[in-house]
């Protein structure tokens, strides 16, 4: 194996970690509420396979329990999702020679942590291996992270006490991965609209509040990306 890949990988994975804990919490309430929805550990493990996205996947619980309506499930999962096209179009330069056979699979391994401490070396370091071994390193590390405590929330959903607040855990693990994510200005504002909006708009019918505040929390931080002067740290 190229040896600038596996430099690459090594420090990769080095920034990510301390953040990547951040991904356990959450990887277990999402465990817990494949579960509580009455999934059995191979359909669970299924959607989590196929739907590498906690939030996605806790946001379309209800509404597939509820038997709301297949466009509105969807456009759920789409809207909270959106992101990760604007962070595949932000990093894409970051994959200049990476063949198209790497760059797809690269896609699906795609997480918030590893776009937000990745990509300013990613776009600046000119060797493409050690490119796309700085970029996958964390990155399998994160899936398999996950996929490791996800497994470990369903199979122990049923130990938990009934007085645990999944919701407050969650809330937790959200602001650890939330607070790297916000060292920029635009990240910021679109993390504080997004948030404002969502309590707001929390009344709405179906939870359709928390994806228009993820679609008024996007344009935020676009417009703040294009008014505001550039500032990496606030």
């Amino acid at each position: 194996m190229n040896r600038r890949f596996l430099a690459g990988a090594r420090s990769g994975f080095r920034i990510f970690l301390p953040l990547s804990i951040g991904l356990i919490p959450w990887a277990l309430v999402t465990g817990v509420a494949l579960t509580s929805a009455g999934l059995s550990v191979v359909e669970a493990m299924g959607m989590n396979l196929m739907v590498y996205a906690g939030v996605a996947q806790i946001a379309t619980l209800p509404l597939i329990m509820a038997g709301a309506p297949l466009w509105l499930i969807g456009l759920t999962g789409l809207a909270l999702n959106l992101r990760f096209l604007i962070f595949s179009a932000a990093i894409a330069k970051g994959f200049r020679g990476v063949p198209l056979r790497l760059r797809i699979p690269s896609g699906y391994l795609l997480i918030d942590g590893v776009f937000a401490v990745c990509t300013e070396r990613l776009l600046s370091v000119r060797d493409r291996h050690w490119r796309f071994g700085y970029f996958l390193g964390p990155s399998l590390w994160g899936w398999g992270l996950w996929q490791c405590f996800v497994l470990t929330g369903v199979l122990g959903a049923g130990a938990l006490p009934q007085d645990w607040s999944l919701e407050f855990m969650a809330t937790i693990a959200l602001m650890v991965i939330l607070v790297p994510l916000s060292r920029n200005r635009p990240m910021l504002v679109a993390a504080l609209v997004g948030g404002l909006a969502s309590v707001l708009l929390r009344g709405m019918p179906l939870k359709l509040g928390v994806i228009v505040a993820i679609v008024i929390g996007i344009v935020a931080g676009f417009a703040a990306s294009q008014l505001l002067p550039e500032r990496k740290e606030v």
